[in-house]
């Protein structure tokens, strides 16, 4: 609550995803005028929008509702699954049309929503697999990424994804929710011994508030078919050479980072080892000296097992 509660914090969520969404299209956020910024003011340029529950206004001013809500859809995924950084508190009371562009305007940072590259690799699995009916790779992705147990059988689990997804076909789109697929996967996960994820649960909920605005735009909405450019075309460039090129910078940058630590490593080691020879050498008493010998012992082989792990990146 003091994080929320400090406006500073909030003007740099906004100043975050603006540098994020800087080359995006359709989605806009107010710029921070850090000179009038403290703890308790926050300050933005001003925007001008109709709300986004009005839908005589936006009628009114021509907007079109169905490509409004494709644009929040595909911003929405594409903040969290590109960025792994997403507004989560995307009621209508923080959305509004712009009346010139038609695109989403987006207020109210104060909650904010991250996850990991690894997350996100497996929510856009998992959206993927629903799209293509590949429920083996969604059954898959849940034991690689170690959410449940690997005692669990991947088949049995496979089935029980499928009893979710396998409803969803040939049905209007008007009658298949992403927000209720997610939540459906998390109690079927429960039953194989998958533990609560709070950032999952955070997503589902953002999810739940902007599918439920999109479909109020636009009932007749095609989550999956709007969903499949953004998410297709991550998998795509992260499976692609772009994608396994930064993967391999990303180890190179922490192999290094290891491997900068190890020089301080083996000189602490040899400042136990000089104080070790000290105290054999003037040893106060052959109790203390025995269980200095014992500290100094572990400590040596705390240091060494650290620096076998920052070297072979098992940490």
């Amino acid at each position: 609550m003091r994080i929320e509660l400090d406006l500073r914090l909030e003007a740099a969520a906004i100043s975050e995803m603006a540098q994020n969404i800087k080359d995006d299209t359709g989605f806009i956020i107010p710029d921070v005028q850090w000179d009038q910024v403290a703890q308790n003011v926050l300050t933005t340029t001003w925007v001008d929008g109709i709300p986004i529950r009005d839908l005589a206004a936006m009628d009114a001013a021509g907007i079109d509702r169905k490509a409004l809500a494709s644009k929040l859809l595909q911003s929405f995924l594409r903040h969290a699954i590109r960025d792994g950084f997403f507004h989560a508190d995307m009621h209508p009371g923080n959305l509004f049309a712009d009346p010139k562009t038609g695109d989403v305007v987006a207020v109210d940072f104060g909650i904010m929503g991250r996850i990991s590259k690894r997350e996100r690799k497996f929510l856009a699995d998992i959206l993927f697999g629903f799209i293509t009916r590949d429920y083996h790779l969604v059954a898959q992705r849940h034991f690689d990424i170690g959410y449940v147990p690997k005692h669990q059988s991947v088949d049995d689990f496979t089935l029980a994804i499928r009893s979710i997804g396998e409803p969803l076909h040939g049905r209007t789109a008007a009658d298949i929710s992403m927000a209720k697929v997610l939540g459906q996967l998390f109690v079927i996960t429960e039953l194989f011994d998958m533990q609560t994820r709070p950032e999952l649960v955070l997503l589902q909920k953002s999810m739940v508030l902007v599918e439920g605005v999109a479909r109020n735009l636009d009932p007749d909405l095609d989550i999956w078919t709007v969903a499949e450019p953004v998410v297709g075309d991550w998998l795509r460039r992260e499976e692609g050479p772009i994608g396994r090129i930064e993967d391999f910078a990303g180890h190179l940058t922490r192999m290094s980072e290891a491997l900068g630590r190890v020089p301080v490593l083996i000189a602490e080691a040899e400042l136990t080892l000089a104080e070790h020879r000290a105290m054999m050498a003037n040893p106060p008493n052959r109790l203390v000296n025995n269980a200095l010998v014992a500290v100094l012992a572990a400590a040596f082989v705390v240091l060494v097992l650290a620096g076998w792990r920052l070297l072979t990146g098992n940490f």
